[in-house]
């Protein structure tokens, strides 16, 4: 992802967050989670075009305390991050983009929904 403090088109001003990098069957797993949750609970989501990953914004200083396997926490050193609607960076595009959805996804939040979604997938892999 594109994080320089330049005019780059992907980089909104004042915007500052991290980057939750989870496996895409887990990601979209927890995006229904969330969306399925009581109030709008989740934030701007980006996916690769190779659909291996999915990208959940999240307040700036959560990489600094993230612990959840299987999925990686960047800091994004208060670099911003792509927040144009419009706009994505080279082999990645908004599943949902911002101003649509939250700011950012509470880390608590997604953390509980990415946990009850590996468990779903375990229990669906169990039943093959």
């Amino acid at each position: 992802m594109m994080t320089s403090r330049s005019s780059d088109p992907l980089e909104l001003p004042n915007t500052e967050c991290d980057v939750v990098t989870v496996p895409a069957r887990q990601g979209l797993e927890a995006v229904d989670i969330l969306r399925r949750g009581a109030g709008d609970a989740v934030g701007p989501v980006l996916h690769d075009d190779g659909c291996d990953t999915l990208g959940f914004l999240v307040p700036p200083g959560t990489a600094a305390g993230w612990d959840v396997p299987g999925s990686t926490c960047t800091d994004t050193d208060g670099c911003g991050l792509s927040v144009v609607p419009t706009a994505s960076a080279e082999g990645r595009e908004w599943l949902l983009p911002p101003g649509e959805v939250e700011p950012a996804t509470d880390p608590a939040v997604l953390r509980e929904a990415l946990d009850e979604a590996q468990r779903l997938i375990e229990a669906a892999d169990g039943c093959a």
